[in-house]
């Protein structure tokens, strides 16, 4: 069929994308009477949200620029394999989004998000435990914590700041001597010195299970999968349309746009120039008998954090700012792991599998969740950065409330796709 053939029957609402975020969009719009069509390259939570660190980081509301990132950018970018990589090639075209993420670690911009960021949380957490009972994936949630590891008394200081915004948000932790790390988790090397230990984090047992099992009850409430992918968002005569690689046209009453990475190139038809970055992710699972780990641990120094999952151990993090072109550069998967084993000694490294993925990054840390500037029907739903899996229920939660055309359930202001 050629592009210009007449499009195939009307769809209810037509989801583009069954990553995490896509499929809680579904399911949230299948529970409030809608039908969607989620149409996806690969298939269901197949690709980037099927290889993240499985932590629903609640707590986790400072922006980027303001978690020591700028502090440790120039000795990060002097090692080509340490927590944040940009290839020089990439520079040029990086600066703008560079600059931004800079002024957005400042003064009220800071403030804004952070508030921004803690509101989209406490949603993001009432959500996900209601969405969990009502697909029958609570037994998939352990709320063991978070232990994050200092190596010295001025990497802990330098931290505390930090903490101190979260006091503002009733986020409780508990900072640990050495002696208290061991007691939450023996094994490690005994060059970290100070810990803290966070009780209301949370992890899932392996994402992409968690995101099947969800696919599963978006289909029970009538949502449906189409595998596809989608070149344009456009108009055909009164209606919203997508426009697949092989020519198809699909027309729908309501449209999210939910892929990730390549949605800002979607929302370039559609008006909106939204500055997207792609900042590549690296782990390595390994077997379950790896490691006698009891909860997430988190070497923010390093950039990366070490997962249990029902499937393995997961060693990954990481930031490569490349974009989508460039291949896979798997010695920062392998520098990740090498340090896990200097950081807890008896770890087994064998029969790991290797793994990378496109985070879609916004310099504020904040996602896009709002209409688009050229068609009020097409609805925005991506850009979370880390926090693809923690966010997606509460985004989901929103673009139903706005295919609905009811009142957000927060204010969606700071989350406008035309905010830039």
């Amino acid at each position: 069929m050629s592009a210009s053939a007449a499009p195939e029957e009307d769809h209810d609402v037509i989801v583009v994308g069954a990553g995490i975020v896509g499929v809680c969009c579904a399911a949230a719009l299948a529970e409030g009477g809608f039908r969607p069509l989620v149409i996806d390259r690969t298939g269901i939570v197949e690709e980037t949200s099927s290889g993240n660190a499985a932590a629903l980081a609640f707590s986790d509301v400072l922006p980027l620029a303001q978690k020591g990132m700028m502090r440790h950018l120039p000795r990060w970018l002097s090692d080509p394999l340490g927590p944040l990589s940009i290839p020089p090639s990439y520079l040029p075209s990086l600066l703008p989004w560079l600059y931004r993420f800079w002024r957005a670690g400042r003064g009220s911009a800071y403030e804004g998000a952070l508030a921004a960021q803690a509101s989209l949380m406490r949603l993001a957490e009432a959500e996900w435990m209601g969405l969990m009972e009502r697909s029958g994936t609570r037994p998939m949630l352990r709320e063991n914590g978070s232990l994050e590891l200092y190596e010295s008394e001025a990497e802990f200081a330098a931290s505390l700041p930090g903490w101190a915004a979260r006091d503002r948000f009733g986020i409780a932790y508990r900072h640990l001597e050495r002696d208290g790390i061991a007691e939450i988790q023996p094994g490690l090397s005994p060059q970290f010195v100070k810990g803290t230990f966070v009780p209301g984090w949370k992890t899932v047992s392996d994402p992409q299970e968690l995101g099947k099992a969800i696919w599963a009850h978006a289909e029970r409430n009538g949502a449906r999968f189409r595998k596809g992918t989608v070149e344009n968002v456009g108009q055909s005569g009164e209606m919203p349309e997508v426009r697949l690689a092989d020519g198809q046209r699909l027309r729908a009453g309501r449209i999210v746009v939910a892929c990730g990475a390549w949605s800002h190139l979607l929302a370039r038809g559609l008006g909106d120039r939204i500055p997207l970055e792609t900042e590549r992710g690296y782990n390595t699972t390994l077997p379950a008998d790896a490691f006698d780990l009891k909860l997430q641990l988190i070497f923010s120094a390093h950039g990366f954090v070490v997962t249990p999952l029902s499937t393995g151990i997961r060693v990954g993090g990481a930031v490569e700012l490349a974009g989508l072109k460039a291949p896979p550069n798997h010695a920062r998967s392998k520098a990740m792991l090498r340090k896990a084993q200097r950081f807890m000694p008896s770890l087994k490294a064998e029969g790991g599998r290797e793994w990378m993925g496109y985070r879609p990054s916004l310099p504020d840390t904040l996602p896009v969740i709002g209409r688009a500037a050229g068609d009020d029907r097409v609805i925005y739903a991506f850009g979370h950065g880390h926090l693809g899996l923690t966010q997606a229920a509460a985004t989901g939660r929103l673009v139903r409330d706005l295919a609905a055309g009811q009142s957000a359930a927060i204010d969606l202001s700071p989350f406008s796709p035309q905010r830039f």
